[in-house]
């Protein structure tokens, strides 16, 4: 069989279902041996539109998503999505054809050495350069893509090499053991949180890709322990329960009370990519009880008294059974949810319009079910999405918060899509972010992907905006200006609604899902809001 035919066979015996990318003339022996294979090949608009997909798909189903591209332009277009995969530790494996071993040692058209382009983005990678190792390439990319912390691999597969005649076959798929911390770590740990008198805990996306929701929340309701949540850690514990404190990650807000009470913080499964410690343990004094898969990085504001590394469930259980409970004033803690959850209802009978991001988020929230699926954008949208739409259930709402690429949401619904074809999925869009990847309105249409896509539309840079008011009390060159975005959706087939009253999204939310097919709402927003917030968040008192 050819090199081509055995990469195909090895990714089906990885279980492959999906491959998202735009193929060209270096991987047309992969492409032709696609053809009789069982995955599915995704044809994308963009490359990097590809790789949002593959990652949606990876941190969704816990398998690494597979993303192709051809080399030189159709592997940098690529790059951004790996890179943000790997920063969100999404499992991706990406895939990239090359030049002929026989031109990579002189100037040749399209080439560049991708191995070296791509390392930097990369939990590993390497090229093709025997027929012969494609079994054990493949078997290690996966293994290494999916081994905690996951995040991406890369694969470089020369044309010639590619249509080599070969014999070999996959290798065999061997699950490594999952550690677990020691019963002296164990202790030590339960004689911090034993002593502490305010502890709190700062849960983060580990926990879902660890399927350990369940044992946080056992541990949570034993030993009465409050949580603040991360940006891609929302979900862990329920919105609804009483110890939520919702989600950090925006300076001075309201979990940052949470914060200043503490005497111990418990980071679990923490990303630290997502948000720096200097921005929730802001002198570095308060102790960190560190669990975890890994050891913790190096930092001055993340002090780490001691550390459970390994199995976060196993060492959450072995952690619960080895404390006893203790009896805690929360008074606090009610008080802090009272105040966050105070500012969405304070807007959800608000009909001025341009409408405001309060509102929208509680209309979103009001009509979606628990287990619906929301994406977030990069953008000011973002920052109201991570303060205000409240989760139940972890991967219900994904926010991109490593490496924070704008022009994920509208791949990432179709990604998401695939993998939860009965949840309604919604791409939360800002226009700016919208029109890099908005081609892949054509992809959604033509798979059939009944995604909602919710446009906030300012004409600008909104989060730049933002920022550029809060340090120098100006903007500058954030503007532009913008098709007709009903038009422009129903170009691509999408059924395409417009908001002209702030009392009107929530039947139009609901009839978009009901219609079961691919939607663009278009929602001017009134970004006044966020100046508004940021002087209120300046002044707000934590008693």
């Amino acid at each position: 069989m050819k090199v081509a035919e055995l990469f195909v066979k090895c990714l089906e015996h990885e279980g492959v279902e999906y491959i998202f990318g735009v193929p060209g003339e270096e991987n047309i022996d992969l492409m032709d041996a696609l053809k009789d294979s069982s995955i599915q090949f995704v044809v994308t608009r963009h490359e990097t539109g590809a790789a949002f997909m593959a990652s949606h798909y990876g941190r969704l189903t816990g398998k690494p998503g597979v993303c192709l591209a051809t080399l030189g332009p159709g592997a940098t277009n690529l790059l951004t999505g790996v890179a943000n995969a790997n920063m969100d530790q999404s499992p991706i494996v990406a895939i990239t054809g090359q030049a002929g071993l026989n031109r990579q040692h002189k100037i040749s058209h399209q080439y560049y050495d991708l191995v070296s382009v791509f390392d930097p983005v990369t939990k590993w990678n390497a090229q093709v350069k025997k027929a012969e190792i494609v079994p054990e390439v493949i078997r290690k990319a996966f293994q290494v893509a999916n081994q905690e912390k996951p995040g991406a691999t890369h694969i470089d597969l020369p044309e010639d090499i590619a249509g080599m005649e070969v014999e070999a076959n996959p290798l065999e798929i061997r699950r490594e053991p999952i550690s677990i911390a020691s019963d002296d770590m164990i202790q030590d740990a339960a004689e911090l949180i034993s002593h502490a008198n305010s502890p709190i805990i700062l849960a983060g996306n580990g926990i879902t890709r660890d399927n350990a929701s369940k044992n946080l929340r056992q541990f949570v309701e034993k030993h009465q322990i409050p949580v603040v949540h991360s940006f891609m850690g929302k979900g862990a514990l329920s919105w609804d329960h009483e110890l939520s404190l919702l989600t950090a990650g925006v300076d001075n807000d309201y979990p940052s009370c949470a914060f200043a009470e503490a005497d111990l913080i418990i980071p679990v499964g923490f990303d630290m990519a997502e948000v720096a410690p200097k921005s929730w343990n802001p002198n570095g004094e308060t102790p960190i009880l560190h669990i975890d898969s890994q050891p913790a990085e190096t930092d001055e504001y993340y002090p780490v008294e001691t550390s459970l590394i390994g199995d976060i469930s196993s060492n959450l259980d072995k952690l619960s059974e080895s404390l006893s409970p203790k009896k805690r004033d929360l008074t606090w803690v009610a008080t802090i949810r009272e105040k966050a959850l105070g500012e969405l209802k304070e807007f959800e009978n608000d009909t001025s319009f341009p409408m405001k991001p309060q509102k929208i988020i509680s209309d979103l929230r009001a009509v979606l079910n628990k287990e619906d699926i929301v994406i977030s954008d990069v953008g000011a949208h973002k920052m109201w999405t991570s303060r205000l739409f409240h989760s139940y259930e972890p991967n219900t709402c994904l926010i991109s918060n490593g490496l924070a690429s704008m022009g994920v949401a509208v791949p990432g619904a179709i990604g998401a899509k695939l993998v939860h074809p009965d949840k309604t999925v919604v791409a939360l869009c800002g226009d700016g972010a919208f029109q890099m990847t908005s081609a892949e309105l054509e992809t959604a249409k033509r798979l059939k992907l009944p995604i909602v896509v919710l446009l906030w539309r300012d004409e600008g840079y909104g989060l730049i905006k933002w920022h550029q008011l809060k340090h120098f009390g100006r903007a500058s060159h954030i503007d532009f200006t913008n098709p007709d975005f009903i038009k422009l959706a129903e170009a691509y087939g999408f059924e395409a609604m417009q908001i002209n009253a702030g009392d009107t999204l929530q039947d139009t939310l609901q009839k978009a899902i009901s219609l079961n097919k691919p939607v663009l709402i278009d929602c001017p927003v009134d970004y006044d809001e966020n100046m508004k917030l940021t002087e209120k968040l300046k002044n707000m008192q934590c008693e």
